[in-house]
């Protein structure tokens, strides 16, 4: 196995003939120090062991000369077949004493039948894998080196990654270039002359028999003018529409769906989704039952299940909730995923008995929940539609061109909604008859403005990508944890992905000198390649010389022709160096723009600039700091000491830097809370700061890392224990598995 955790899961299952060990995920790849891909010969990959893996080659090495046969049972995707293949390599097995296995599911079952069906590992899939490994390198080492020298050090390139932030990159000008539009809307309020204290609210629909939209009325006047045409209006229903309407259930969860669900649901990352699912389907301690992998594979873009799971859950739901809440025959989903073909079941429970309840106790807060919620959309995936009973009524203002309308519905019978409550809202409307007259209680009007779009989530990112074809289920969560670690994106208070300066820069001049990066057309026919590899057999050689000569040609031309600062121009300012005297320019770096002098490389002097390209101000705390301190000097050399502001806060540092590199800590930098640290019980929460900002954490650090970022409030969440933290009108647990809110 890959995984320590999977092993000890499938260890429970077999019997004494066999030993179950882990590679801890890869044990060769390919070299960092290097490119490691010979270009000049079929682009053939030079693959070593890395230090982390030498040990656990050895003693796997051991072991299986010691065995009479050696088991390779990683993950079934690409990924886990290049793992097999690797270790047949790296632990140099001979072919007639190895096999490989591969399930869908960690159960006992899976794991016996797999075993009578023992194959040999998928060249295939691992040529797929190998393409896509080396076509990154390549676009990695190469285009990398590149933007360190024409834009600033530290950046990175590659293929998915740099789309990926170009989407960003293109909603986010998009919001900004929005110009948005003036509507309004008039709403009437009604009642029935027969039918007293029941009301209905109903929006103007039609004008002149004809449905307007909702930009229709532009402006108060328009506004103001129909409200003085309905003032003596008399109002009757003139239709009465009554109809039952049907909802299915969604299918059973992939890879993406998965992710855009656990998100708009419980605000999960796509990396937490993913983190927590590994766990699920890996195995949980589960009370009186030991170490049970609770779900299927959680890497896949189908949405099949397997015929024993569908036979169960309905004798499931007949015993729970009674015949008619099953179907009399199983309800199949057809996959919608552009490529799909890399798995052959959607993820769901290993067991459907298991009810999400029973096992509560067993489970993490954050576990729970994802459980829950793939058992509930499994399960309610062959239950019933839900029914609902949808009444609309047009009401007439007589002897004018105006039309109101009213819908509403109510729930007949739930169906599916029972297990899967998806929000959706009940509006029963008065029993009303048409021709019927009304009496109109208010009539108002309403302005509005059309609204941008929206920044990405990771849901919508991810759906984003998958609507391109572009990435495949073992990339999306990789990927957008890449474009914020490199700093190409940030979250915003709503946790949607906010492009940084430095992504502009760089998406800018792979649009324009490297088009094909980041193109999404290209993109996708380069994944769909890599599936004819894993697929047909296509020869993987090809597909990579196809696209690095090019790529390289292209690369070489581009170091001749761009220089840092066509790409890169240096913004005049009003600041003047406050140690030369110099202009001070505006200069965009890997963390954002900042003032730095002109005089370069005589005076290295630079200045922070805030969110808005401001400069940013030394706090009153900073500055009451620098008149305290104004005096001390160096105990090392005599130079004066200066306060600077670092990654925990304001510190003393000699003046002399670097030939000095004396530092002091400030007493009154602890800013105390009076909050005692719940993890280590020694040391006291303070406040601190660091490049984003102001944060809370022990000063008991580096023996103890608990941290913040938003104040803790001093009390502690009932549900969990952990500290209570502010934010805006209330406060809510820290603890991001829990979830618990107080609102003030």
């Amino acid at each position: 196995m890959e995984s320590p955790t999977k092993a000890k899961t499938i260890n429970k299952f077999l019997g004494n003939k066999f030993k179950v060990q882990s590679s801890f995920g890869h044990i060769r790849d390919l070299p960092k120090s290097k490119m490691g891909i010979d270009t000049e010969n079929e682009f053939e990959p030079q693959y070593i062991i890395p230090t982390k893996a030498r040990k656990t080659v050895n003693n796997l090495k051991k072991e299986s000369e010691k065995a009479e046969n050696v088991i390779l049972a990683s993950d079934e995707d690409r990924e886990g077949e290049a793992i097999a293949w690797h270790l047949t390599k790296a632990l140099e097995l001979p072919p007639e004493k190895t096999k490989r296995i591969v399930f869908h599911e960690i159960t006992e079952e899976a794991i016996n039948k797999a075993l009578e069906a023992p194959r040999e590992v998928d060249m295939n899939l691992v040529k797929a894998q190998q393409a896509r490994r080396i076509l990154d390198r390549l676009v990695g080492y190469e285009l990398s080196p590149f933007l360190w020298k024409k834009v600033v050090k530290g950046l990175s390139a590659g293929r998915v990654q740099s789309v990926a932030v170009r989407l960003i990159v293109e909603r986010e000008r998009e919001i900004l270039a929005f110009d948005p539009q003036e509507y309004w809307s008039i709403t009437g309020v009604f009642a029935g002359k027969n039918s007293a204290g029941s009301q209905i609210t109903a929006k103007l629909n039609k004008i002149e028999g004809k449905t307007i939209n909702k930009l229709y009325i532009k402006n108060k006047e328009q506004a103001d003018q129909i409200l003085t045409d309905l003032k003596n209006a008399s109002y009757s229903v003139a239709k009465v529409e009554k109809k039952e309407s049907k909802k299915n259930p969604p299918a059973p969860f992939i890879t993406s769906t998965l992710q855009q669900t656990a998100n708009r649901w419980f605000g999960f990352s796509a990396k937490q989704t993913m983190m927590t699912a590994q766990q699920l389907y890996e195995g949980v301690n589960i009370s009186g039952e030991g170490q049970v992998g609770l779900i299927t594979y959680m890497r896949t873009d189908s949405v099949n299940l397997a015929e024993k799971f569908l036979q169960d859950t309905k004798k499931y739901l007949e015993k729970d909730l009674g015949k008619d809440y099953s179907l009399s025959s199983p309800r199949r989903f057809k996959t919608k995923s552009k490529g799909a073909q890399e798995a052959h079941e959607a993820i769901r429970p290993t067991d459907v008995n298991r009810n999400p309840e029973s096992i509560r106790g067993s489970l993490n807060p954050q576990q729970f929940k994802l459980y829950q919620l793939i058992w509930q959309r499994t399960v309610a995936g062959q239950m019933p539609p839900a029914v609902m009973d949808t009444t609309t009524v047009d009401i007439d203002a007589d002897q004018t061109p105006y039309q109101f309308r009213a819908t509403g519905q109510i729930l007949k019978f739930p169906g599916f909604l029972k297990i899967y409550p998806e929000k959706s809202k009940e509006l029963e409307l008065p029993d009303l008859k048409e021709k019927e007259d009304l009496n109109l209680s208010d009539l108002s009007s309403e302005q509005h403005f059309t609204k941008p779009p929206g920044r990405y989530s990771d849901a919508g990112l991810v759906k984003e990508l998958e609507k391109y074809g572009i990435g495949r289920p073992s990339t999306y969560s990789p990927t957008i944890s890449t474009i914020i670690t490199r700093n190409y994106v940030n979250r915003d208070d709503n946790k949607k992905l906010a492009p940084t300066d430095i992504a502009y820069v760089v998406n800018d001049l792979l649009v324009n000198h490297f088009p094909r990066i980041v193109d999404y057309q290209f993109t996708a026919q380069m994944e769909e390649d890599l599936d004819k590899i894993a697929e047909e057999g296509k020869e993987w050689q090809p597909v990579v010389k196809e696209f690095y000569e090019p790529f390289h040609q292209n690369l070489e031309q581009k170091y001749q022709e761009l220089n840092k600062q066509d790409i890169m121009p240096e913004e005049k300012s009003n600041e003047t160096c406050d140690k030369c005297g110099s202009e001070m320019v505006v200069k965009t770096g890997r963390f954002g723009k900042f003032l730095a002098c002109s005089g370069f490389p005589d005076c290295k002097n630079i200045k922070p600039l805030n969110e808005n390209g401001e400069k940013q101000e030394k706090d009153e705390e900073i500055k009451k700091l620098e008149e305290k301190y104004k005096n001390e000097t160096c105990d090392k050399c005599g130079s004066a000491m200066v306060i600077k502001n670092g990654k925990y806060g304001p510190f003393l540092a000699c003046s002399g830097y670097p030939k000095c590199k004396n530092i002091k800590a400030i007493e009154e930098n602890k800013n105390s809370t009076g909050i005692k640290c719940p993890k280590c019980g020694q040391g006291e929460i303070v406040q601190k700061r660091s490049k984003r900002g102001v944060f809370y954490a022990c000063d008991n650090y580096p023996d103890c890392k608990n941290a913040y970022w938003s104040k803790p409030t001093g009390e502690k969440c009932p549900e969990c224990g952990s500290l209570m933290i502010s934010q805006k009108n209330g406060s809510k647990c820290s603890n991001k598995e829990c979830g618990h809110k107080k609102e003030e």
